[in-house]
Formats: C-alpha cells, sequence, structure tokens
C-alpha cells in the first residue's frame, strides 16, 4: 500500500508550506529517511525524507506550489503500485479543520528549545484570516495590495491566492483609493510593524529579455522573500548609520586562553558569541533598543532575542535566533552559535528558530568588508554589522594624558537603527557600550 507524504507542521502557526523542490522524480527509488522534498515556510528551508523505502509514485504538489498542512504531498510505495488518490480534507469531530490537526512529522526534532514564538504574518486577532501563506504575501507586495482590504474566502476567512486575483482585477475595473494598513500585534512576543502601503505601484523599468542579450536565472522563492522584506524594511522607517571602532585586544587575548578548553567540550569559541555578549550587554545599557515601534508607542521586551546573520552562499542568507540571550554565559551563547550555524547550513532549522528576535548582528567582516549599512530586521529597532578586523596603528593616552602609538587589532562597529524611535545619543550610548564591553573583556 501506498504511503502519503504529509505535509508537516513545522512551527507554532504555521499551517501551510510552499514546495521549494523535488529531489526525487517520479519512478525514482527513495530509502527510508533520506530528503526526497525540500519544503519552506518563513524563509526556512527544510528537507523532508521519506518515511519508507520505496519508489516516489505520484506528486500531487508540484515545486513552487503551496500546500496546507495535513494535506498529502505525494505519495511512496512499490514500483508499479497504483497510487492512492489525493485525499479531500476532512472535517473533525471537534468542528476544527484538518489543517488545525497535527500530523505525526518524520522529521527528526534536532532543535532547542525555543524562548518566544511569533507567528506568520498576521492581519488581525483570533481566526484563520490572521495567516498569511507566502504564495499570498509575494503576490500582495508585488502587487502593492492591502491585504487588510481583502475578502478572504478561504477556511475561516483566510486570504487566498484566487481572492488577490480577484482583488486586483476589481481594482483594474475602479481603482481604489488610497489607503494605509495597520497591522495589528501579533498573539506572538513581536508586534508587527505599522506599514504605509502606497496606492499605486511603482513604475518598473522596461527590461528586454532575449537569449541573444543575456541569460535569465529565475528568483528562488527565498530571493524573492528575501527582496520583499529589504523593500519593506526601507519603506517601514527611516535608517540611521552610526560608526565607532574597536579594539580587539581583550577579547583575542580571552580567545586564546579558552579556546581549547572549549574544544574539548565540542564548542567553537567564535567572535561571534563574543559580539552578541556585547550586544545584550548594550541592550541592557539602552532597552529602547530591544523594542518594536508601534502606534500607540514603544513596545519594549522582557526577553533579548538576538538574530545572528548566517550566510546560506548563492542561497543568500538565514537569521537564526538565539532567545534570552541575557540568560547564557559565553559557553552558553558559542554552544548555541555552533548549533544554529550548522544546521542553517544544513536546512534543519524549524521556523521557530527564526521567529521572535529583538536585535540582530550581522557579520559582513567575513568577506572583507570594513563596515557597511545593513538593513533593519521588521519590525526590530536596529542591527549590529562588524567589519573585517584589521592591525591598525592607533594612539593610545595613558592616565596622565600620554600619547604612545602602538598597532592594535581593530574593528568598525556599525549600528543602523530606526530614527522613529531612536535619537543619535541612544544609539551612540549604544555603541559605545559594546564597544567598552569588548575593549575590557575579562
Amino acid at each position: 500500500m501506498a504511503t502519503q507524504l504529509i505535509a508537516p507542521r513545522l512551527g507554532e502557526g504555521v499551517e501551510e508550506l510552499t514546495i521549494v523542490s523535488w529531489l526525487k522524480q517520479v519512478g525514482e527509488p527513495v530509502a527510508e529517511m533520506e530528503p526526497i522534498v525540500e519544503v519552506e515556510t518563513d524563509k526556512v528551508v527544510t528537507e523532508f525524507p521519506s518515511p519508507v523505502a520505496g519508489t516516489l509514485l505520484k506528486i500531487d504538489v508540484p515545486a513552487g506550489e503551496t500546500v496546507k498542512v495535513g494535506d498529502s504531498m505525494g505519495s511512496v510505495g512499490i514500483a508499479g503500485e497504483e497510487p492512492e488518490a489525493k485525499p479531500a480534507q476532512e472535517k473533525p469531530a471537534n468542528g476544527e479543520s484538518a489543517a488545525q490537526v497535527e500530523p505525526t512529522s518524520p522529521i527528526p526534532a534536532q532543535h532547542p528549545e525555543s524562548g518566544d514564538k511569533n507567528s506568520g504574518q498576521e492581519i488581525g486577532e483570533g481566526s484563520k484570516r490572521n495567516f498569511i501563506s507566502p504564495l499570498v504575501r509575494k503576490m500582495a507586495a508585488e502587487n502593492q495590495v492591502d491585504l487588510s482590504r481583502v475578502p478572504g474566502t478561504g477556511e475561516g476567512g483566510r486570504i487566498t491566492k484566487a481572492d488577490v486575483t480577484a482583488y486586483l482585477e476589481q481594482a483594474k475595473q475602479a481603482p481604489a483609493a488610497a489607503a494605509t494598513s495597520t497591522l495589528k500585534p501579533s498573539k506572538g512576543n513581536i508586534p508587527s510593524p505599522t506599514v504605509a502601503t502606497p496606492s499605486v505601484a511603482p513604475a518598473k523599468p522596461t527590461l528586454q529579455i532575449s537569449p541573444d542579450l543575456g541569460k535569465l536565472i529565475p528568483h528562488t522563492s527565498s530571493r524573492r522573500q528575501i527582496a520583499e522584506r529589504m523593500v519593506q524594511s526601507k519603506l517601514t522607517s527611516p535608517h540611521v548609520l552610526t560608526v565607532m571602532e574597536a579594539d580587539m585586544s581583550a577579547v583575542l587575548a580571552h580567545r586564546k586562553q579558552h579556546k581549547q578548553a572549549y574544544a574539548e567540550k565540542g564548542i567553537n569559541l567564535t567572535l561571534t558569541a563574543y559580539f552578541i555578549a556585547a550586544i545584550v550587554e548594550g541592550l541592557k545599557s539602552m532597552p529602547k533598543l530591544n523594542a518594536s515601534w508601534t502606534d500607540e508607542g514603544l513596545f519594549i521586551y522582557n526577553s533579548i532575542n538576538v538574530g545572528m546573520a548566517v550566510a546560506l552562499g548563492e542561497n543568500g542568507l538565514i537569521v537564526p535566533v538565539i532567545h534570552n540571550a541575557q540568560d547564557l554565559s559565553l559557553e552558553g551563547l558559542a554552544r548555541q552559535i555552533n548549533d544554529l550555524s550548522d544546521r542553517a547550513r544544513k536546512k534543519r532549522l524549524l521556523p521557530d528558530d527564526v521567529r521572535g528576535g529583538t536585535f540582530s548582528l550581522t557579520n559582513y567582516g567575513t568577506g572583507g568588508s570594513l563596515f557597511a549599512s545593513p538593513v533593519i530586521n521588521q519590525p526590530q529597532l536596529g542591527i549590529l554589522g562588524t567589519g573585517a578586523m584589521q592591525k591598525r596603528v592607533v594612539v593610545l593616552t595613558d592616565a596622565d594624558g600620554n600619547d604612545a602609538i602602538a598597532i592594535r587589532p581593530m574593528i568598525y562597529l556599525s549600528l543602523v537603527f530606526d530614527h522613529r524611535a531612536i535619537d543619535g545619543e541612544a544609539g551612540d550610548a549604544f555603541l559605545s557600550k559594546v564597544k567598552q564591553t569588548l575593549e575590557n573583556w575579562r
């Protein structure tokens, strides 16, 4: 009997997945627990293993399409066996939709305990209309659609692709008046930002695409989501950059002294652990940066959840989150950094691993860049960038005011903050605390 590949629930609030790619084609053999399909939600790509050995008999949902949690993505069985028809969803006895029933997922639970969990993009509260699928988000962003104005005909009032298409057709016949969309705080730890949505899409440059002129590389779903969020962030908040440099001598001395002891525990003590520890101290001294902007006021979080950008090569980057960083020692931070980075590159992250961040760190110095102006990860208020460390000649002044020239390992620290909520004085105070923490490490 064929075994169906049921779309798993990969995190709290996840009701729909996007099929990124099938790793096997119909008719190809697959081993038990061998990855068979890549699925994506909230920019997290996860490999889904086959629960049984056999042959891929049928693909119910092709790459690029979405599937509800609990529905069949395809089926595996004996070669030549007739695959079962894709089942229709049934209503459970308790009245909940089948998409709300937790399916058994064959994906190993390799993730650490997460702190605050936040659902996907939401509009309002209290119904399935709250969930906006990646495909619908993409359509709304590309067409500048205010989703609060789109009637949802899906289950529980959820907005579907067809609803957005119908809304666009109506808009062509009777252009809607300009409006702004205010997203209410979600059920999770982080309130969604207030977003002003233009009523008219900006003009796009005319581009002639021809094989004679060049080669078209289609966008991946991850790249589309990255592009959407970068544009949204710039439209949402005024970005301000402030830069300071820090002497890393104390940090390097401490790392050299303890690196071997950490390695014996299976921990790679990277500079990222020191940067995040310094960020924690900075946010403790300036809690206004550990917050989000809302129309009602500044929402300051109780926990410090630091997101760290992890490069994925041609697949862009992803920002897993270290939750409750204020409760972790340097060793605890280093251990979580190792785990999250490793699972990010192996496509083993779950949606909860990238949710709930209250501040972010990006280390563009690994590519040799001295400093840059990173983009804020909405709805956060700030992001710290660390540049390449270089030995430079600096002037040192002792307690008596005497100057001396020395060579020190220096690094530029770039803070980008949301000028709606944070003024230059507060931003510089935070960055000064980060600098002092690194330079006076003990």
